[in-house]
């Protein structure tokens, strides 16, 4: 019944296979240049949370408890009788064997073959029942003939009994046997017994099982819709992630576009932006130059006054007559030729003045090219906010193209009434629950007829034990050994009487009891060989599963039944161990090879016309100026502002000379040197009066130049770097105006490329969220929604229920009462023998005089 509401369930699945022919495709048959295309997931993974998962509350195990020994030892019993493996190959060829279809001669060799194959699995259960047989025959014959016998004082029926001297001794083993005998007899009966009330307590408890399986059916189908509705709704998962990076399409498209373009475009603009800077670099040496020369011509020019009034004064003070003697002759005369040292060293009055240049560079200085830069940097920096206002049609109608989506998923969802059916087939499984517990009354009358059978059975070997013990009580407590077998007591008579009776009721419930003890032996192990053991190492699956064993035009039964599509490769036996795992339905049932997910994913998610909006996406970036032309023109200009026309080679000729020809404070020691050779008077004084007005003009003259000229490094320096910049300056400028040309060319007629690589990069990226979600559906499907955990557990039950908890009881209810019933014939033998020595005879044996008399 259970299975029954499994296939049920199944079926009601089965409509999925009227899907439309374009979901049909296999992933085999998809574009190949579409895989190549495609990008991997993105980084960012999504959160679609957990699938509603469904509790199921059968939890199919069973611990038997003392009895599993038993089990155990019936198992063994059952394997020492049948060792061989399960006959798959002769069920098959039993089965697979048309008569119709092949000649007489070759079936009957197929039937003989299966027939041999046959005698040769079955030889021990032959063997045994072969045994139970001549019992069952023999017993009645024995009994009567043993009977008969008795009547006619045979047999032991002759009421005399020879006098031995060991009689003492084997009444003592005769009554030891029998003690022992019905001790088996009495573990035979308490193991059926124990097997009769597991039987009965397991059935009830079968109840709970059935009640469990019902109920996690229910909730497969309950849950199943709450479920299938989950995995439609996590696609606005996907959708939101989706109109999220629309809605920022301006940061992560144009991002992406100005990254790609910043390769060249930032480049040049810095380029373009150190310009300025040595733009700036050069109006300051340009200034520091100019304000240097101007410095050093006024200085110079007095010092040269300064020296040529003092140079005409020495000359005259020299010219004096005191000057003509012999030895202060030769003194004045070296003075005389040292006076030509008192000039200026540099002529900075002859440099070129730069103050044109320097007017030109204030020209381009007022033009603020680095403002102008600016703007460019900010016309590129402006690319985002452009892609978001030249792509607002394309994202408005790629919403509305996402909403179409999940209506149509929402509607796929709702093209099958599998809410409908599953709704039916709960109604179905109340019902069904209804008439099973409506049959529970009937299944426990059932049952307890069975268990008084077994009860029955079992008080026929319990009256031949009572008579055993009572005739043992009676005979042993009744016995003297002083009276001879015709003068014993009643009691012990009786104890004679009822082992005798015992004995024929032995003989009377023996043959049927072991005619039960066969036909269970035969039933209950080959159902055990050939059907639980098969089905608990699942065996019995592969037999089932064997392709055309059913129908020679039907590779396999089950698809074939639920689908009409015998070539599925869905077996029992893979359905099963996907439902054991608690897998979904669409994975055990093999729904993709019906229901293409992906395709049908593919032809939604995956739209075609998705990707043609993209495609006709277009973002113009003429609009885009690197660099305006009052820029150019300010780049030019400082490019012809004439600083490369100065003569830097006298610039720095002048600098590196010296104030003066001689160092003034020297002249002027030496020249005190020379009036202190000179004899005393108005001459000497008058040369020192020169030396101190030199060092005069030294400290107020040549001092201040030479402060003047403490800038002699970074005039230097400047003079070098308006050389090195006068001699760059073109290139620089010519490259700079070229790489923008090439910047701005690259934006105007080869960013569409940059724009196509870049927007197919984000529709993949957003592609990948859909892929996400189409992945995590297809996963979902196959191990989350509509876990087929309870199919699994029917079958589980079926063999539980009628494996462990009837069959094992069932075998080794047989096995117990079977053992007593052998043990009921050496109790037979026993109980004759022993009767005679308890009962009181007719006759006994007289010895002559001086012989012992008993």
């Amino acid at each position: 019944m259970l299975w029954r509401a499994g296939l049920v369930l199944l079926l009601c699945w089965g409509a999925t296979g009227e899907v439309p022919n374009q979901f049909r495709d296999s992933p085999e048959h998809e574009d190949p240049t579409t895989r190549q295309q495609r990008s991997p997931p993105p980084v960012e993974p999504l959160d679609f949370g957990f699938v509603p998962a469904a509790v199921y509350d059968t939890h199919v195990y069973y611990e038997p408890g003392p009895i599993r020994v038993l089990f155990h030892i019936v198992h063994a019993f059952l394997y020492l009788v049948q060792p061989n493996p399960f006959p798959k190959d002769l069920i098959v060829s039993a089965i697979q064997q048309n008569p119709g279809g092949i000649k007489l001669d070759d079936y009957r060799k197929l039937a003989d073959k299966v027939c041999i194959f046959a005698i040769y699995y079955e030889a021990g259960f032959l063997v045994c029942v072969c045994l139970g047989s001549v019992f069952l025959l023999l017993t009645p014959v024995v009994g009567l003939c043993f009977c008969v016998c008795r009547c006619c004082d045979n047999c032991g029926g002759e009421m005399h009994q020879r006098q031995r001297k060991n009689a003492d001794c084997q009444r003592s083993f005769y009554t030891a046997a029998l003690i022992v005998t019905s001790i088996l007899i009495t573990f035979g009966v308490l193991i059926a017994h124990a097997a009769n009330q597991n039987m009965t307590s397991q059935i009830k408890a079968t109840r709970r099982f059935i009640s469990t399986n019902m109920r996690d059916m229910k909730t497969l189908a309950n849950n199943t819709p709450a479920q299938i509705d989950y995995l439609t709704a996590q696609y606005t998962t996907a959708k939101n992630k989706v109109l999220s990076d629309l809605d920022n399409i301006g940061p992560l498209l144009g991002g992406r576009i100005q990254t790609q373009l910043e390769k060249e475009v930032v480049p040049t603009l810095d380029m373009a932006l150190r310009t300025v800077g040595a733009m700036r670099e050069t109006k300051e040496a340009l200034e520091s130059v100019s304000s240097s020369l101007e410095v050093l011509q006024e200085g110079t020019s007095r010092l040269a006054f300064r020296l040529a009034l003092e140079r005409t004064s020495l000359s005259n003070t020299l010219s004096d007559p005191a000057c003509s003697n012999g030895a202060v002759s030769r003194t004045c005369n070296n003075i005389r030729s040292t006076l030509k040292q008192l000039e200026t060293n540099g002529n900075f009055s002859g440099l070129p003045d730069v103050s044109p240049q320097l007017a030109s560079l204030d020209i381009v200085m007022k033009a603020d090219l680095s403002d102008i830069i600016q703007k460019g940097y900010s016309s590129f920096n402006d690319t985002p906010r452009m892609v978001q206002d030249q792509t607002k049609n394309v994202v408005s109608g790629v919403k509305a193209m996402l909403d179409k989506i999940g209506g149509e998923i929402v509607g796929f969802s709702k093209m099958f009434p599998v809410e409908p059916s599953l709704v039916n087939f709960t109604i179905f499984l109340n019902l069904e629950q209804k008439k099973m517990e409506a049959n529970y009354p009937k299944i426990d009358e059932m049952d307890f007829n069975r268990w008084i059978g077994g009860v029955a059975l079992l008080c026929t070997v319990v009256l031949v034990l009572a008579f055993n013990f009572l005739g043992l009580l009676c005979g042993t407590c009744g016995y003297d050994k002083q009276a001879t077998p015709t003068t014993r007591g009643c009691l012990s008579n009786t104890g004679g009487n009822l082992l005798m009776a015992g004995v024929a009721f032995s003989f009377l419930f023996l043959w049927w009891l072991m005619g039960f003890v066969s036909a269970g032996f035969v039933f209950g192990g080959n159902v055990e060989k050939l059907i639980c053991e098969p089905l608990a190492n699942k065996e019995l699956f592969k037999v089932i599963d064997t392709p055309y064993m059913v129908h020679p035009a039907k590779k396999n039964f089950l698809p074939a039944l639920l689908f009409q599509k015998p070539n599925m490769d869905l077996t029992v036996g893979s359905l099963y161990r996907d439902c054991s795992v608690n897998s979904g339905l669409y994975h055990a049932l093999q729904l993709e090879t019906m229901f293409k997910i992906n395709t049908f994913l593919n032809t939604t998610v995956y739209n075609k016309d998705l990707a043609k909006v993209f495609e006709g996406v277009k973002i113009d970036l003429h609009s885009m100026m690197l660099l305006e032309q009052e820029g150019r023109d300010s780049l030019l200009t400082f490019s012809n502002t004439g600083i490369g026309e100065l003569n830097y080679a006298a610039y720095l000729a002048e600098v590196n000379k010296g104030v003066t020809l001689v160092d003034l404070l020297a002249f002027a020691n030496e020249l005190e040197a020379q009036a202190d050779l000179l004899p005393r008077g108005a001459l000497e004084n008058a040369l020192k009066g020169h030396a101190s007005s030199i060092r005069q003009i030294h400290r107020e003259q040549v001092i201040p130049v030479e402060q003047a000229m403490v800038t002699h490094s970074t005039l230097s320096q400047s003079i070098r770097l308006l050389q090195r910049t006068a001699k760059e300056l073109p290139v620089k400028v010519t490259n700079i105006l070229s790489a923008i040309d090439a910047a701005e060319y690259l934006i105007t007629h080869n960013a569409s490329h940059v724009v196509k690589q870049e927007t197919d990069a984000y529709m993949n990226n957003m592609i990948g969220y859909f892929r996400q979600y189409t992945k995590w559906v297809k996963d979902s499907l196959e191990g989350e929604v509509a876990q087929c955990k309870p199919i699994s557990n029917i079958i589980d039950t079926m063999e539980l229920v009628a494996c462990s908890f009837i069959f094992d009881s069932l075998n080794t209810f047989w096995f117990g009462l079977g053992g007593s019933c052998v043990f009921l014939v050496l109790s037979i033998i026993i109980s004759v023998k022993l009767a005679k020595y308890y009962r009181r005879m007719d006759t006994e044996d007289v010895f002559d005089d001086g012989q012992e008399n008993w």
